[in-house]
């Protein structure tokens, strides 16, 4: 069923200027509408804070405070807004239109993105939270579905509603703004708003878009959180071998977790990005990761055109557990538990005395019968204590602490828990057992680890199936001349043959392009003499539609590509160029000039003059004749003789 029919402000005229024609997304802050600016006739995005959120003066004034900022960060990279009111219940953001996606769209469509695309994404981004620092604000809430891209291709930085100066002091109600998966350590720590805490989330996004995943996965946001203060953000080569260590320097630099080791702006970040992108080769850049759904580059063609659903932040409570992946990507209320309340104070009168055995003796029955009651329901029970990814010693620790008993102990492999620490109990960690009952503990042996297969001289596909027999996943695939390997067949891998590895890593393979084939120069050649030529070279051609005007004959080849010297794989494709032969160029009539002012006439006509001026022309100053008669064509560049008397 289409629930925007039952949306009461459909075809509504907002502030007497703004008609909504469709719902876009919905946020737990806001909806986000399309609309038409009735009084410029233009298309716009309309942010309307929900109802019964109006009256909260905090929400107003984070709504109010985004339009302010964005207003000032004149940017082609933010999404500008145009406009801030109120009309009745309702407070709106006037917002620019990006017909396109998010981000998050393309990575859930694509999966990893090859560097070059990611650094494409990663660059305007940070151009637009440079501009955002250096006027001295704060995004905060940096993640993959505040980054639309349109169906033109530009990067926009947009939902600047969790904003702040940076010189602005913390909030000291304990809550913290942000999305978990984004959050620098410090943000958790202390709420700190520095511009450190937006390098972080832009790292934290680079490290996705390369490998197709977060840094930092767990079972609710207390684990994520707990992660991105203790663990340090892997390496994306770890996920996806092969990838430039380049790559690896600028996710490690942006996710310090020492807020000081950072670049210290977007601006800083921004300029290691290029630094290190100018040392990356072409075929570093367009490798195809094996996270990739599709190998195809993604283009402005390419993406579906998707409104981003960020439209406003989501309050939870954590830690409490989430209940779907969705949710890890909303703008997030963490809060600190409340201050107790203090305790009511004494009455400085006593109660009578008459009666006071009576109550004495009614409120020790009641506890008497409340402690029975409670005994056989809770007393005889307690909870087996929280000792996930703690290790072994450490939680037997803590179970014998609590008066339990340590059972069975069985040990399986993980890639999730580290060796020795525990990976599960039995009963499971918060579930009520009797006291001195039995806690069985599963304890982690580590990952399991494999051998590189040596794959050199297996065809591609078997080479792939070689490596998910042996417990591995095909990685990515460049390719590589070799005189010895045949064409389609492995080179080499990366973790070389031999290598022990986790079950289940990603091996990269260089697969053979066979011997290289050397170009011939075919210039200058008929189009049939030179497609043999290139043939009996092993090599096709392919003949460019559009012909040229050139010094080769009208049907011979003008152009190839690539040139003579050049090397190609057996089987590749040389595009030829045919010539429609020289530009004819009409012949100036120079007889009885002066031979300077003929020489000139000619020249600028796009020809080249011989002087011949035999024995009866050595004293001579004027043109007797020319060797192309004044007004028939000749090509241009070409020699015409003068001959002087």
């Amino acid at each position: 069923m289409d629930t925007t029919l039952q949306d009461p402000l459909l075809g509504h005229v907002l502030d007497n200027r703004y008609r909504i024609d469709a719902r876009i997304a919905v946020g737990g802050m806001a909806t986000v509408y399309r609309a038409v600016d009735t009084r410029l006739d233009r298309v716009l995005a309309l942010k309307v804070m929900h109802p019964s959120l109006a009256a909260d003066a905090s929400f107003v004034d984070r709504f109010i405070r985004e339009a302010k900022s964005v207003a000032r960060l004149s940017h082609p990279n933010v999404v500008g807004v145009f406009d801030q009111g109120t009309d009745g219940p309702y407070v709106y953001l006037a917002m620019e239109y990006i017909a396109g996606c998010t981000l998050r769209d393309v990575l859930r469509d694509r999966g990893a993105l090859r560097p070059r695309a990611a650094l494409d994404i990663l660059e305007p981004v940070l151009a637009a939270l440079g501009a955002a620092h250096r006027a001295g604000f704060v995004h905060r809430d940096m993640k993959p579905e505040n980054v639309l891209i349109g169906d033109d291709g530009r990067v926009k930085v947009a939902d600047f509603g969790l904003v702040r100066a940076v010189d602005t002091v913390t909030n000291t109600t304990g809550s913290v703004l942000g999305t978990v998966s984004y959050l620098a350590p410090e943000q958790i720590e202390h709420g700190t708003a520095t511009p450190s805490v937006d390098v972080y989330a832009c790292g934290v996004v680079l490290y996705e878009m390369l490998t197709g995943g977060k840094p930092h996965l767990g079972d609710s946001p207390a684990q994520i959180l707990y992660k991105h203060l203790n663990e340090d953000v892997p390496p994306p080569s770890a996920a996806v071998p092969g990838l430039p260590y380049e790559l690896d320097e600028l996710v490690a630099s942006a996710t310090a977790r020492t807020p000081g080791v950072r670049p210290y702006d977007a601006v800083a970040f921004l300029a290691q990005v290029r630094a290190a992108r100018a040392t990356l080769s072409d075929a570093q850049l367009d490798a195809v990761p094996p996270q990739a759904h599709e190998t195809e580059h993604v283009g402005a063609d390419d993406r579906t055109s998707v409104i981003p659903r960020a439209a406003g932040a989501t309050s939870v409570q954590l830690p409490l557990p989430v209940q779907d992946e969705e949710q890890y990507h909303r703008t997030s209320v963490l809060q600190t538990p409340p201050p107790m309340p203090p305790a009511p104070p004494r009455g400085t009168g006593g109660r009578p005395r008459r009666g006071l055995f009576v109550i004495i003796a009614a409120v020790l029955l009641a506890l008497g019968i409340g402690t029975g009651v409670w005994y056989i329901n809770s007393g005889q029970f307690t909870k087996v204590p929280r000792i996930l990814s703690q290790s072994r010693a450490e939680a037997e620790h803590r179970v014998e602490a609590a008066g339990l008993k340590v059972g069975t102990v069985t040990e399986k492999y993980s890639d999730a828990f580290d060796r020795n620490s525990v990976m599960g109990s039995d009963p499971a960690p918060g579930s009520r057992i009797r006291d001195n009952g039995t806690v069985n503990l599963t304890v982690s042996k580590g990952p399991k680890t494999v051998k590189v297969p040596d794959l050199r001289g297996t065809p591609l596909d078997r080479a792939r199936s070689g490596l998910k027999g042996a417990g591995l996943s095909p990685g990515m695939v460049t390719k590589a001349f070799s005189e010895d390997v045949p064409k389609g067949s492995v080179i080499s891998s990366d973790p070389k043959a031999g290598s022990t590895r986790n079950a289940g890593a990603a091996v990269a393979l260089v697969v053979s392009k066979g011997s290289p084939v050397d170009v011939p120069d075919v210039t200058g050649e008929s189009q049939e003499e030179a497609v043999a030529d290139l043939a009996d070279a092993g090599l096709k051609a392919r003949i460019a539609a559009e012909r040229v005007n050139s010094d080769e004959d009208k049907g011979d080849v003008a152009e190839q590509s690539p040139g003579e010297g050049k090397q190609l794989a057996e089987g590749d494709t040389v595009t030829l160029t045919i010539s429609k032969g020289p530009v004819m160029v009409k012949v100036p009539d120079v007889t009885g000039m002066k031979v300077d002012e003929a020489t000139s006439t000619l020249e600028d006509a796009g020809f080249q003059v011989d002087e011949d001026r035999g024995l009866l022309g050595l004293f001579g100053d004027h043109v007797d004749k020319q060797s192309v008669q004044g007004g028939d064509e000749a090509p241009k560049g070409s020699t015409i003789k003068i001959t002087i008397r």
